[in-house]
């Protein structure tokens, strides 16, 4: 499996960027091709360093060849694009994909 994590930092304007977020990105997002789930995660708390995100998004594929096939998509390019709106609302917002293995 392979997931691609989206940590955003706290927002300029909370109510904008939720009413965003959910309205417009989220739709979007849920359209990319071979998604296999979409969850979000609040109330993150750092244990070692770091900051403390706002917000949490993890998308997941079967596979790295899956989730290039997504972004490569139409669906895919529109949601990148939309991705550098929310950027704006919450500027620092960092992301990565990763390959999972499980351990048990």
């Amino acid at each position: 499996m392979v997931r691609f994590l989206v940590l955003y930092t706290e927002p300029n304007d909370i109510e904008a960027f939720e009413h965003y977020y959910r309205e417009v990105h989220i739709p979007l997002a849920k359209k990319l091709p071979g998604l296999r789930r979409y969850s979000i995660s609040r109330n993150t708390t750092p244990i070692r360093g770091g900051i403390t995100y706002y917000l949490v998004a993890e998308l997941q594929w079967d596979s790295m060849e899956d989730i290039k096939k997504a972004f490569q998509s139409p669906e895919g390019k529109v949601s990148a694009e939309d991705a550098a709106n929310l950027e704006k609302l919450s500027p620092g917002m960092h992301s990565m994909i990763y390959e999972l293995e499980e351990i048990f």
